[in-house]
């Protein structure tokens, strides 16, 4: 049994959807998408990025049903998914679309539509896969995160910082963390000298998590407290580890 599945109706590939208007467009088709929780809509209003699959197909005597799993990554690393329900068993065998938050609540719905019980279904069981979003590792908070990197990158005062590159990718940053690391304290910490190093995780809108790495230190000829900025966490304990060494 062969199941179609006209990718062309949920996903372009020539222009590929942001989060809001694949929302927008599974709302607008779906017959229920008023009995969605208001929580539901606020959340998926900030939702980074998204994915689409079909999750499981019926065909039977010209009748037909379709599920598919949306899901959506918010900004905090969560992932919201609302089940869509395709099927043409009304009278006047229209396709229809419905919309569900659960899978509890679209069992029911499918329970209701007039298929004939004795024909199995066609299962897809690969679990919606967001290939191009990994996991976040830190727990982000939205908030003015495009800024936030604009000022750490203007306050850095080494040579080698981050450049134009970074700078206009951060642009699109929609969350951030900041954390102090530690460890490794090598010369750095031996040398009666103030430092301290700093980790700015930015959560990009397409997913992607880039780090900025902040040494704070006294290691000048002042003794005045001076930022330098670096891509990696080996590059920001390297400078650290040099500048401990000229003063030591």
């Amino acid at each position: 049994m062969s199941v179609p599945y006209e990718t062309a109706a949920y996903e372009s590939a020539e222009s590929p959807e942001s989060p809001e208007e694949h929302l927008a467009r599974l709302l607008g088709r779906a017959l229920n998408s008023f009995e969605l929780p208001d929580e539901v809509i606020r959340q998926l209003d900030c939702a980074l990025a998204h994915d689409g699959s079909l999750h499981s197909a019926h065909h039977s005597a010209g009748l037909h049903r379709e599920t598919y799993r949306h899901t959506w990554l918010l900004a905090d690393g969560s992932a919201v998914t609302l089940w869509e329900l395709v099927h043409n068993t009304a009278p006047g065998g229209e396709t229809l679309h419905e919309v569900y938050v659960d899978e509890e609540e679209l069992a029911t719905a499918t329970a209701r539509l007039a298929l004939p019980p004795d024909e199995p279904d066609f299962e897809l069981p690969l679990p919606v896969q967001l290939s191009a979003i990994p996991e976040p590792r830190h727990v982000y908070t939205p908030d003015d995160s495009a800024d936030h990197a604009r000022r750490l990158l203007r306050r850095a005062e080494n040579p080698d910082r981050p450049g134009a590159e970074t700078a206009a990718l951060l642009a699109t940053a929609a969350a951030h963390q900041i954390t102090q690391a530690f460890g490794r304290p090598g010369r750095a910490g031996r040398a009666g000298l103030s430092f301290a190093l700093y980790e700015h995780a930015f959560l990009l809108r397409d997913g992607r998590e880039v780090s900025l790495w902040e040494v704070e230190h006294t290691a000048t000829p002042d003794g005045r407290h001076m930022c330098e900025v670096y891509p990696t966490q080996d590059a920001a304990r390297d400078a650290m580890e040099r500048r401990a060494a000229r003063q030591g």
